[in-house]
């Protein structure tokens, strides 16, 4: 997925503070260069660009399963020596559009180039991979561009077919010229729109959506495509965890319903501040303790952290109950949204991975009582205006 930031031009605002992990993305994948007859180039020539883009969407999704089937009948093999099968992961729709994408998928922010070696983050997709995961995340700013390299050297390396995965990245800080970064609003509303509709209708990506952008400028995009025939967004990235709630299940579903587009949210551990490690201060080791993440240091220590902290104190019983740790709960309760077609994870370790990963079966347990439960001691449920008129 590739995406376009937005934010105030000419801004030396650090990317590492996800306040301004702001920007538009799309979804890229394989394009189908097998040679078409005449008369299916004079059908293709009659659709609208919207239609052609479906088109070659449903062609691809039947280059894959035509190649998945042929793969598996080679082997003597059955879908159910599939990964995804075999590990379990369930697979949702990203929005209303026709691609699958698993329901947890791994992310690249902090670590991939920084954090963890190359071979670490090897082992990380790895199992991420093995584990049914086709959904990876990165951006151009990650890592000064090394997080991109990383995850495409990885998949060259291990071979893994293209057609099988999801790839997002993203697009704002790319670079540290005038016009290397940054977008006005006339670039997120219209030029950036029909930048997106040509880099789609040239193969180089099938679906396109925002991050950190707010319904309004979403619904902007999306009237300024249907205006002038262009391809509107199909998901939005957000933010999404126990004290980060409002966008995703109010402003999210209203344009789900109205528009199509789904949720992709990010940092289901609140940049680790659920995972319980920062329950009684911050460790040296932790990456609050940095230099650079002095804003998370605040964060966990002022009142409002505090609070914070107390609440997952209460909610640890509930996880001991469920059998499962608080970031396995804290995951699962994202994944019962099921306006959320996918959550990203950020590990910088493989036990932190297959621990995250574990919440799919915790994900069963969310039943409406034990949500209710959390709600109860999280008193931070949203509502939108259907229900206080109600």
């Amino acid at each position: 997925m590739l995406a376009a930031r937005t934010g105030a031009a000419g801004s030396q605002i650090s990317e590492e503070n996800p306040k301004f992990r702001r920007q538009s993305g799309l979804s890229t994948g394989g394009k189908d260069k097998s040679p078409k007859k005449a008369s299916e180039n004079e059908k293709d020539r009659s659709l609208s660009p919207t239609g052609q883009t479906q088109l070659r969407a449903r062609q691809l999704a039947l280059v894959r399963e035509v190649e998945m089937n042929w793969y598996l009948k080679l082997y003597d093999l059955s879908s159910e020596h599939t990964a995804a099968h075999t590990a379990g992961m369930p697979h949702r729709n990203l929005g209303k559009s026709g691609l699958r994408v698993s329901c947890l998928g791994l992310g690249t922010w902090v670590t991939f180039g920084g954090q963890i070696s190359d071979e670490v983050a090897e082992r990380l997709m790895t199992i991420a991979y093995e584990s049914g995961v086709n959904l990876f995340d990165t951006a151009e700013v990650y890592a000064a561009g090394k997080a991109e390299v990383i995850l495409g050297s990885i998949i060259k390396k291990k071979g893994w077919r293209r057609s099988s995965l999801v790839i997002t990245t993203k697009l704002y800080w790319g670079g540290k010229a005038e016009t290397e970064r940054g977008l006005s609003r006339k670039h997120i509303i219209e030029e950036i729109v029909r930048a997106m509709t040509h880099v789609i209708n040239q193969g180089m990506a099938m679906y396109w959506g925002t991050s950190r952008w707010s319904a309004m400028e979403i619904m902007e995009a999306y009237s300024v495509a249907r205006q002038f025939n262009m391809i509107p967004p199909v998901c939005e990235q957000a933010e999404y965890h126990l004290f980060q709630r409002e966008k995703v299940e109010v402003q999210l579903p209203e344009l789900y319903h109205k528009i199509g587009v789904g949720a992709m949210t990010w940092s289901p551990l609140a940049c680790g501040i659920i995972s319980g490690k920062y329950g009684n201060g911050v460790p040296e080791s932790s990456r609050a303790s940095l230099k650079c993440y002095q804003w998370l240091k605040e964060r966990i220590v002022s009142e409002e952290g505090r609070k914070q902290q107390n609440k997952l104190k209460d909610l640890s019983p509930i996880a001991e109950r469920l059998g499962c740790t608080l970031p396995q709960l804290a995951v699962a309760w994202c994944l019962r949204n099921e306006g959320v077609s996918s959550v990203l994870l950020g590990s910088s370790t493989p036990e932190q991975l297959i621990e995250n990963l574990g919440a799919i079966q915790v994900l069963p347990k969310m039943t409406s009582h034990v949500v209710n439960e959390i709600d109860n001691i999280l008193r931070n449920k949203p509502y939108s205006k259907k229900d206080y008129r109600s």
